[in-house]
């Protein structure tokens, strides 16, 4: 997981729910393009182009507006931009050029948290420090910090969301592997370079699929 900064929300959102009358209210239910759409981009670009969960690639095909605290517990959070996330649809991207992706099983992320919250629990990806609460292994595993005030909510967050699910382990693994080839012909400077890389998006902004994994990796070499 991967600190998100929220940017203001779009003057095109902000202008859609000023519409209200005596006759209309916002509602999500009448929630539609353009200013959906509008909302949905703006997710994308804040997050670097990566699921607020697990990090792996998303575009506006392949993710869905996700409440943070549901809808379904917190109705008057239901139009909050900063309650909106932009999640991957629950399987890895890879797949959809391969398979219907309406038989898919969403096994991880938004689809799999579904109305899951809790206050003490639920790592945010909106926390400054939410990367803090997880560790990984070389093999792409996902795994509780060893600090022991982050462990309950750590474990929580992994089961309800699925990070532990096989598909991200092996995307994972791929991402740590790319990154250490050759490794051990860089020096301290170069692995901390790399770091401020990957912590970065580019310069079309997007960040690089499971970029927080390869960091806790890179830092545990220097």
């Amino acid at each position: 997981m991967k600190f998100i900064q929220k940017n203001p929300e779009p003057d095109a959102f902000i202008q859609w729910k000023q519409q209200t009358t005596a006759d209309w209210q916002p509602g999500w239910d009448n929630f539609q393009k353009p200013e959906k759409t509008i909302v949905h981009r703006a997710l994308i670009t804040e997050q670097g182009h990566i699921c607020c969960y697990c990090s792996q690639r998303i575009t506006q095909a392949s993710s869905h507006i996700e409440h943070f605290q549901p809808r379904t517990s917190y109705p008057e959070l239901s139009l909050r931009y900063n309650n909106f996330l932009a999640s991957c649809p629950g399987y890895p991207k890879e797949l959809e050029s391969t398979t219907n992706v309406t038989k898919l099983p969403q096994e991880f992320c938004g689809q799999r948290k579904g109305a899951w919250f809790d206050l003490n629990l639920t790592v945010s990806p909106l926390q400054l420090n939410c990367a803090s609460y997880f560790r990984y292994t070389r093999i792409g595993e996902i795994l509780p910090a060893q600090d022991l005030t982050k462990v309950a909510a750590a474990e929580a967050t992994i089961e309800n969301l699925g990070l532990g699910n096989p598909k991200l382990i092996r995307l994972r693994r791929a991402a740590i592997d790319a990154a250490l080839q050759d490794i051990d012909t860089f020096t301290d400077e170069d692995i901390q370079k790399l770091i401020d890389g990957y912590d970065h998006p580019d310069n079309s902004g997007k960040h690089i699929p499971f970029c927080n994994a390869v960091i806790y990796m890179l830092r545990q070499i220097i």
